[in-house]
């Protein structure tokens, strides 16, 4: 139990339905569609899609999404693959021959075919109740009367303001400079798009003239992309992945996503006795390190398309995790493993949502770098991500950049499930940080007894591409030790990420978290 003497967020607790997200209005939503007779799959989609009006620096219509749920009645846990290829007409080959080591990220070579929609389409048909027109209803209100800009929301916009060009900045500055906090932004062109969407499905984005927008305005921008890329777009339901710690199974999307990265982790973290150690420590922390080196590695070598990824067995193995945790050195940190250009990425938007009949969902949705490239269409200001740049360039690799191939993601949705029962959809957001967010959140609760809250509120340390990132809830002592056994350490960045979860207790019960270092809350009803 926190101390209510000292700052600190308490659990929030409901019977009929809850949601947790990084916007309190996106949350909001959500409830007030279950109140309306939506499930949690309308809930969702409904409050994500918004989340692309409160917070558009990380998200929106032109970007992409992972989705993990369980249906109403069910155990089971089923996977939507929202996320888009590259067009048909762009290959290594061309970035290659014009110098490119890597997709250059501000370009119209780094943006893959919006696939969020078509996946939020699919799902509301096939598992809501509401339908298209109900759902998209709020983000259609509030796209044309405007939303407050939250605090952290103004952080980012302001440090981020100068990668928008173009139309983007039209759409998405202030005469070229970052809203203040509590300024009204509006979208009400987007609002056109959301009402093309509700009346046609996804004939309103894929086809006419959201969809010529789209291409002429990329075409215009050097892009190879045509309709037929747009309109042979098609999210698609897979099975998800698991590993156990702790007797409780993590369930993970698998590739195009990391998820697989964070099963690794806790395999690899699962050789120490990591129970018996400080939570907020030295050792636990260099051993999070050094974990997080080895699996990135093998993630940066096996994770892509998943008709071209290679070696997912091995990577979930077990035997593979022991071999890598021999390799730790438990006084010494081992030099920094191989990169990505994917490194950059910062952060994304997550919301989970548990109904009354107890269908669950785990929806992250994202346009990758904070407003992704940077570019946006001509005609109705729709913020392309730039998700092609989680392609590398390296020819005969699994995850080299290929026509109509989707490249690899680090969005991740998860779930905690034990004895067959879903126990808890979460997910932590921060880019590269979250298959480490995963197995932190994990490991504070099964290694430490934290409830979800304290486990998301608790400290965060990250190495990455090279540098130690630790906040400043570490003991000095700790940050000294730490840069003493070799990690190169800063405490000058921004909070770590961003976590939600909802956990379903034995009675029925749910107790919604949601993390301090953003906007947002848990509201349930």
């Amino acid at each position: 139990m926190r101390d209510f003497h000292l700052p600190g967020r308490s659990p929030v607790f409901s019977t009929n339905g809850l949601c947790a997200t990084s916007h309190p209005l996106a949350a909001k939503t959500a409830v007030n569609i279950l109140e309306r007779g939506g499930n949690a799959m309308d809930a969702a989609i409904a409050g994500a899609v918004l989340l692309g009006i409160c917070e558009p620096q990380m998200t929106g219509i032109g970007g992409d999404c992972f989705v993990l749920f369980s249906p109403a009645g069910s155990d089971d846990i089923k996977a939507m693959n929202g996320s888009g290829k590259a067009p048909a007409g762009l290959t290594a080959e061309k970035l290659r021959e014009k110098g490119h080591v890597t997709v250059p990220r501000q370009s119209a070579g780094a943006v893959t075919v919006p696939g969020a929609i078509d996946a939020f389409c699919q799902l509301s048909n096939d598992w809501g109740k509401l339908g298209l027109d109900a759902i998209l209803a709020p983000s259609i209100h509030y796209a044309k009367e405007g939303i407050p800009v939250a605090p952290r929301v103004g952080y980012d916009w302001a440090h981020n303001v100068g990668r928008l060009q173009g139309a983007a900045q039209k759409f998405f500055s202030f005469n070229g400079k970052a809203p203040k906090v509590g300024d009204l932004f509006a979208a009400p062109d987007q609002a056109e798009v959301l009402s093309e969407i509700a009346k046609k499905g996804r004939d309103g984005f894929y086809r006419g003239p959201v969809a010529e927008d789209m291409v002429s305005s990329l075409r215009a921008l050097g892009g190879m992309h045509t309709l037929d890329d747009f309109e042979n777009q098609k999210a698609f339901y897979t099975d998800p992945i698991a590993g156990t710690y702790k007797d409780v199974d993590v369930v993970e999307h698998p590739p195009n996503g990391q998820g697989a990265t964070a099963i690794l982790m806790l395999n690899i973290l699962s050789q120490f006795d990591i129970a018996n150690l400080d939570p907020f420590g030295v050792t636990r922390a260099h051993l999070e390190a050094e974990a997080t080196k080895l699996a990135y590695d093998a993630r940066n070598r096996i994770i892509a398309d998943p008709t071209h990824t290679n070696a997912l067995e091995e990577m979930l193995s077990m035997e593979t995790a022991k071999r890598l945790a021999g390799l730790i050195d438990p006084n010494k940190a081992r030099p920094h493993q191989s990169t990505l250009s994917e490194t950059h990425h910062k952060d994304t938007i997550y919301i989970t949502v548990v109904d009354k009949d107890r269908m669950a969902v785990s929806l992250i949705y994202s346009i990758f770098e904070s407003f992704g490239s940077g570019l946006a269409t001509d005609r109705y200001g729709i913020l392309f991500q730039n998700r092609g740049a989680g392609f590398n360039l390296t020819k005969g690799h699994a995850n080299e950049l290929k026509p109509e191939t989707r490249p690899m993601h680090t969005i991740i949705p998860a779930m905690l499930r034990k004895e067959d029962k879903i126990l808890m959809p979460f997910g932590v957001m921060g880019g590269q940080y979250q298959a480490v967010g995963h197995a932190r959140v994990t490991g504070n609760m099964l290694d430490f007894g934290l409830s979800p809250q304290e486990a998301i509120d608790a400290p965060r340390c990250f190495s990455d591409d090279g540098v130690m990132k630790v906040e400043r809830g570490y003991a000095p002592e700790v940050v000294q030790k730490l840069s003493d056994m070799g990690h190169n350490v800063t405490q000058d960045m921004e909070a770590i990420g961003g976590s939600q979860a909802i956990y379903i207790h034995e009675n029925g019960v749910l107790e919604g978290a949601s993390d301090p270092r953003k906007d947002g809350c848990a509201i349930g009803y």
